[in-house]
């Protein structure tokens, strides 16, 4: 059985997934993600490279909002 796939919400920044997933457009086009163990996905907006991160986020100053503590 692999390993589940893991989702982190880094603060201020992007999403960071980690594991097997596919990562399709809304036409159903694949990205090659072969030999990447983690991707970071665009949480501002701002990158070049959408949907992936490229650290945009410093230069225009994002700001998440505190993660909700996670359920019992």
């Amino acid at each position: 059985m692999s390993e589940p796939v893991k989702i982190t919400v880094r603060p201020n920044g992007p999403l960071l997934v980690e594991g097997a997933f596919a990562l399709s457009d809304l036409d159903g086009k694949q990205w090659d993600l072969t030999g990447k163990p983690a991707v970071a996905l665009c949480r501002c907006g701002a990158s070049e490279n959408r949907p992936f991160c490229d650290g945009a986020h410093k230069k225009i100053g994002f700001q998440s909002t505190p993660s909700p503590e996670p359920p019992a």
